[in-house]
This record gives structure tokens, C-alpha cells and sequence, in this order.
């Protein structure tokens, strides 16, 4: 029996649309199963809806220290109800715009939950209950993840809650306990302190943000302390109570037990992947640790599947998803696609100050044995940031000593996560240290500071 389709593709998120986008431009015939909105958790209920919120957050401050500015403003005060709803409505708008897309594209759009039934066949149930199988000769399994919940923090969406409870709460608390300081916790944390909240912040490792470097671990937590968020690092949270009318969070520290009362418990400590019910156990499917297995171009061990995403190893980042998406499309229709170099993948955290990094840390390279030049220049130096009145932070740049090759860099400031793009694309080009401080910046931008960080790692620094 001929293939219903060329290409199935299970979830709609920047892993899952992106993939069968390219796949249509490449003459295939697509369709993507997704049970809820298109455009998975990143455009519904991930990274442009928590960028709405953060972004009236920002307006927010910006009012407060309108004075600073030699504005003067009434007293300003925040619908907290309709900021929630600004999110809500761009998260619908950019769902609406994978519509079009779909429909621009020839892309059928097959709504329901898909469990694999053999080799290239899938069924789909509806919402209704209603089930219809469908074939193809490539599925391409793109079902992301989830909030991972820990036993002694069951998310019962009221008082503990996970990242979807927390942009959608119907009344701001007025205090709240953050458990877990990766992206998902500092990204709130930044948001309910700016909104008027106050903020605890629990982290069980030495250094909030812990995948970081060092230094910008500690200058956001410099900067955290000075907008009166709590931080408590080395720190565990041992059991909630939630009998009264809010939380009484038992907190492990190096001082001694504490109990913090708020009124709502944020669990923010990682994800658990979308794998249950797919049928891959079934079919033969190698899981490891909560992963599918796949090569270099995300093929399975099982001919015809693919899996792309936060379900296969890598960082669990929607850019690293669509790039890994069309690298499988590309190597489906018989071309010759780059494996992708996952120490180039940038990294990006949304607080305020912002935090971007690639490539190696200065400590990774230490433990690597290799010879190192390392750049710094503070914002505090830049112009622009003085005119901005955005001082805190710093880029970071580290040289391997005796070939110039750019190994990372590391940066915590104002619209960093713009900046970031320039070093992947120079990691890239194989670019040096030396061409990079020869290449010219604008004036005065933030982005000189890449070029001032590089001349300081090689004693050229002008402005420090």
C-alpha cells in the first residue's frame, strides 16, 4: 500500500514545525500530528510568552526609575491581569502565524495524540476519542518535554506550580519561593521581583545559573541581591506544607534549617522528555536515560524514525531543535547536511541582566589542559551602557594561547542575548582573536565590548 505521506512529523514545536517546513520546501508531502496548539510549548507557553511577560516587567522598571532618566512620572502601578493577558495574546498571534504558515507550505495539520503501530504507520486519537492510522515512509518523533517534578515538590498547580502555572496565575503573589536557578527560575524570578513580588530563590548547587561561567554566576547573583531578591545557594528544599492558607518551605542550608512562608512554590529544577505512550518500547526503540538514541543525522535504530529535540541528547533549546530538525529533513531528502557542533550552540537566559554564552568556559578549558588568553571588559566602561544607564555586567572572551582560536565567551549585561550571534558566527569561520579586535565595531554600541574584551585578552585593550 502506497504511503499516505512522505513525511509524518509528531509535535509542532520549533523542533517539529521547522522540520516539516523544510521538508514541504523540499518537495515532500508533510503532516504533523500535535494534539494541543501549533507551535508546541515554545511559542504557547515557553519562549515567547515568558518574553512578553518579561518584557512588561522591563517597561515596569523602566517607569520606576523614569526619574533616574530626568523623567518625572506619577506614581505607576501594574495590572498584573493584563500583563498576563498581553502574554497570552502573543502566544495566540504567533500560534495563529505556524497556521499560515502550514497552509502557505501545503503542510497538513492532523490534530490529535500519535502512537507508533509498526513501521512508517502511526495512529492518531482525537480529542473526541476517534482514531485513524496513517502512514509514511520517514516519522520524525519532535514531542519536547516537560516540567520534571521532584517527589518531595508534587506540582499541584495551586501552590507548587510549574513554568505553565506560573504565566498564567490569576493573582500575582506576594511572595513566592523559586526552586531551581537554570534559565526557567531566574527568567520568574527577574519577573514577580520586578512586578512587586517577593522573591526567594533556592539553589541546590554552589552558583545560581550553575551551567555558566563562574563570574557571570556571581555577577547575577550581585545583581539579584541589589533588585531584593533572596538568594540561597548550597541550599535544598526538604518538604513543603501546604495545609494553611500558603507554603511553608523547609530549606536545608549550610547554616541550618530554615522555613520560608509564601504564599506560592515556583518548581523549577529541569525537564522530563515527552516519551511516554509512543509506542517506542514496542517498536524496539534504544532509550537511554530518558532519551532516544539517534546518529548524527537523528536517525533511530529502527529504519524510517527520526527523533529530533529535547527528546535526544543536546541541550534542550528551541534553536538547537530547529537546527537539528532540518539537518534530519535535509539528510531524509538525500542531501549532505553538517552534523551540528554542539559546543557552538549559543545559550541565552532572559532575566534582567540578560546572560548569553558559547563555546567553553574558563574552567572547562583549565580542566582540558589547554593554554588560554581571557578577555574581560565591564560594561561600566562602555558608553553606551553609561548612556543607558545599564552598567551591570561584563563580555568575556577566551583565546587558546598559541592559536587564537576563539574558545567561548561569556556574557552578562543588557541585550547580551543580541550580541551572542557574532561569536557563533566567528566560532564558525574559525575566526582569531587578532581579527576579531581588527574588525570594526560601531561606536558607541554594546557590542564593542566583544572587540575591547578581545584586545584585552591580548594587551590592547583601549578604553580600561
Amino acid at each position: 500500500m502506497a504511503s499516505q505521506y512522505d513525511l509524518i512529523v509528531v509535535g509542532s514545536g520549533p523542533g517539529g514545525y521547522v522540520a516539516a517546513i523544510r521538508a514541504s520546501q523540499l518537495g515532500m508531502k508533510v503532516g504533523v500530528v500535535e494534539k494541543a496548539e501549533l507551535g508546541g510549548i515554545c511559542l504557547n507557553w515557553g519562549c515567547i510568552p515568558t518574553k512578553a511577560l518579561l518584557k512588561s516587567a522591563q517597561v515596569f522598571e523602566y517607569i520606576k526609575h523614569a526619574k533616574d532618566y530626568g523623567i518625572n512620572v506619577a506614581e505607576a502601578s501594574a495590572d498584573f491581569g493584563a500583563v498576563v493577558n498581553r502574554s497570552r495574546g502573543v502566544a495566540q498571534g504567533m500560534s495563529k502565524g505556524i497556521q499560515f504558515l502550514f497552509r502557505k507550505n501545503k503542510i497538513d495539520h492532523i490534530s490529535g495524540y500519535g502512537k507508533l503501530k509498526g513501521k512508517g504507520k502511526l495512529e492518531v486519537t482525537s480529542e473526541d476519542g476517534k482514531a485513524q492510522t496513517i502512514e509514511a515512509k520517514h516519522i520524525i518523533l519532535a514531542t519536547g518535554a516537560r516540567s520534571r517534578e521532584l517527589p518531595n515538590l508534587p506540582i499541584d498547580g495551586k501552590k507548587i506550580i510549574g513554568y505553565r502555572q506560573a504565566m498564567v496565575l490569576e493573582n500575582q503573589p506576594k511572595k513566592m519561593v523559586v526552586v531551581g536557578s537554570g534559565a526557567i527560575g531566574v527568567e520568574f524570578a527577574y519577573f514577580y521581583n520586578a512586578m512587586g513580588t517577593e522573591v526567594t530563590i533556592v539553589e541546590f548547587l554552589p552558583n545560581i545559573v550553575p551551567v555558566e561561567d563562574e563570574e557571570v554566576s556571581k555577577q547575577l547573583e550581585k545583581s539579584f541581591k541589589k533588585s531584593g531578591i533572596n538568594v540561597m545557594t548550597s541550599s535544598e528544599v526538604k518538604s513543603v506544607d501546604t495545609s494553611g492558607n500558603g507554603c511553608k518551605v523547609t530549606v536545608n542550608t549550610a547554616k541550618g534549617e530554615e522555613v520560608i512562608e509564601a504564599d506560592v512554590v515556583l518548581s523549577a529544577v529541569g525537564i522530563q522528555t515527552n516519551l511516554e505512550n509512543l509506542g517506542l518500547e514496542e517498536l524496539g526503540v534504544k532509550v537511554e536515560r530518558g532519551r532516544v538514541e539517534t546518529d548524527d543525522f537523528y536517525r533511530t535504530n529502527v529504519e524510517g524514525l527520526y527523533a529530533i529535540g529535547d527528546i535526544v541528547k543536546g541541550p534542550a533549546l528551541a534553536h538547537v531543535a530547529s537546527a537539528e530538525g532540518i539537518i534530519c529533513v535535509e539528510a531524509i531528502a538525500g542531501h549532505h547536511p553538517e552534523p551540528l557542533d554542539y559546543k557552538n550552540i549559543p545559550g541565552c537566559t532572559y532575566c534582567s541582566p540578560e546572560i548569553a554564552s558559547v563555546g567553553y568556559t574558563e574552567k572547562e578549558c583549565k580542566e582540558l589542559g589547554r593554554e588560554i588568553k581571557v578577555g574581560k571588559f565591564p560594561f561600566s566602561a562602555s558608553g553606551k551602557a553609561s548612556a543607558g544607564g545599564v552598567k551591570d555586567g561584563f563580555v568575556k572572551v577566551i583565546f587558546d594561547a598559541k592559536y587564537g582560536e576563539f574558545l567561548g565567551a561569556h556574557m552578562i549585561g543588557a541585550n547580551v542575548t543580541e550580541m551572542i550571534a557574532e561569536v557563533v558566527v566567528a566560532r564558525k569561520l574559525e575566526t582569531t582573536g587578532h581579527e576579531i579586535i581588527k574588525a570594526v565595531h560601531p561606536h558607541p554600541t554594546m557590542s564593542e565590548a566583544v572587540m575591547e574584551a578581545a584586545a584585552a585578552a591580548y594587551g590592547e585593550v583601549i578604553h580600561l
